[in-house]
């Protein structure tokens, strides 16, 4: 074999390799959380801890009344803030983000782990935003 055959073969192995360590995330991701719809979400959301993942200045601008924001990338860091005695309802624009934090809280002990379905993009409940100082 010469070496373009030889690095052609690695290089598939590789993306093979990564296509399926993906698709075990996915999969890990998934079965981390339940998916809930906009209803669900606002017959219980009295009753949980809402957790808004998305940044601060993305909260700031606009977020379901009664949420904390807890950004996924100081997730590891203040996930002690959270109760694990009580159901927690994550969400983020889409839910790529509320997954991964999901998962993160899985691994910490924390159980009933719910993700809005469609993420805030689609929420049709209430809001709010912080007024500007203007």
């Amino acid at each position: 074999m010469d070496t373009w055959t030889i690095v052609t073969i690695i290089l598939w192995i590789g993306i093979i390799a990564w296509g399926i360590w993906e698709l075990v995330q996915f999969f890990r991701r998934k079965n981390a959380a339940t998916a809930i719809e906009n209803d669900e979400f606002k017959q219980n959301m009295r009753k949980v801890q809402i957790v808004d993942v998305r940044g601060k200045d993305d909260f700031d601008a606009g977020h379901i009344l009664g949420a904390r924001n807890i950004p996924y990338m100081q997730m590891k860091q203040r996930f002690g803030e959270l109760r694990k005695d009580q159901p927690i309802y994550l969400y983020d624009d889409k839910k790529t983000i509320s997954y991964r934090s999901a998962l993160l809280l899985k691994k910490n002990g924390f159980d009933n782990i719910y993700v809005l379905k469609d993420g805030y993009s689609k929420w049709d409940g209430k809001i709010k935003r912080k007024k500007s100082l203007n």
